[in-house]
């Protein structure tokens, strides 16, 4: 197991590499624990990813970053220790008091598929109790995780959990996991007819596989692979208009609105941000190399 630490007089973040068996499934564990002296705010974007965090005690408070907060309804926050999100289409802020730590695990849905044997398509857009799917052993599992003594125990303890789950769960399909690799590798871009041509099945049962195993449809996957590439090329200097065009758009208008359709951000006020960003504790991206994570407050 590899490991790198990132750590700051305030943020302690350790990133480990899953053991060879688990790849490359599970992208990766990524320990925390950060001690403030105020709240800290952050904005998650729509990354393609599964994520399933594993806290040591402090709250976290969710909401969506495309609704204006409220007192009640949508716009009210949800709170949680731990928690499982499958695949989104609009990005979430996470909030907390200054205190929190636990560990992170970053998932290709495919792999999530297998590991929880659950529909991916029933975890869309939203946020579950972790135990509402591991069942209550995953109790068992964060108190064996608080326990460790650092955190290469608490990632071995994880490779071997999660390598015993992926032995007696569902396989995920190799033409499936081929169509997602495609789907990510052009960006989104491939045509969907294509892309079914190319696996080997008709368009519906395409559809159909995607929901199964990785939650959202093909369409609805290249919306959100296509709005990752190209927050990272604006976040490169890339100019808008051209941004557009490399990424599928119509043109930059089109763009504009599913920036902030999806983020909540105009792509100015995001890249304001973004830059606002790069100076505060444990602002880096979730993933290497993308665009995923902003600190708003911190």
């Amino acid at each position: 197991m590899q490991q790198v630490s990132r750590p700051t007089r305030s943020c302690d973040v350790v990133e480990g590499c899953p053991d060879p068996r688990l790849r490359p499934g599970v992208l990766g564990y990524r320990g925390f624990a950060i001690s403030l002296d105020r709240p800290r705010e952050r904005l998650e974007i729509p990354a393609g990813v599964v994520t399933l965090v594993l806290g040591f005690g402090s709250t976290l408070h969710i909401r969506d970053a495309t609704r204006r907060p409220r007192c009640t309804g949508t716009g009210r926050p949800e709170m949680f220790t731990s928690l499982l999100a499958g695949l989104s289409t609009r990005a979430r802020v996470g909030m907390h008091d200054g205190e929190l730590s636990g560990v992170e695990v970053l998932l290709e849905p495919w792999a999530a598929y297998s590991l929880f044997g659950v529909a991916m398509h029933e975890l869309v857009d939203t946020l579950l109790p972790p135990d509402a799917v591991l069942g209550p052993q995953v109790d068992d599992l964060i108190a064996a995780l608080v326990a460790s003594p650092d955190w290469p125990e608490r990632f071995a303890l994880l490779d071997s959990v999660l390598a015993c789950r992926a032995a007696l769960g569902p396989a995920s399909s190799p033409r499936l996991v081929w169509a997602w690799r495609e789907l990510r590798r052009t960006g989104g871009m491939v045509p969907i007819h294509a892309l079914a041509e190319q696996s080997g099945w008709c368009w519906r049962q395409l559809d159909s596989r995607f929901r199964q195993q990785i939650g959202l449809t093909p369409k609805q996957a290249a919306r959100v692979l296509r709005l990752r590439r190209a927050l990272g090329l604006l976040a490169q200097g890339r100019r808008p208009a051209r941004t557009a065009a490399m990424c599928g758009f119509s043109d930059q208008a089109h763009l504009s609105r599913e920036i902030k359709t999806m983020t909540g951000r105009t792509p100015r006020e995001f890249l304001a941000a973004r830059c606002a960003s790069a100076a505060r504790p444990m602002s880096g991206d979730r993933i290497s190399g993308e665009v995923t994570s902003l600190v708003l407050r911190s």
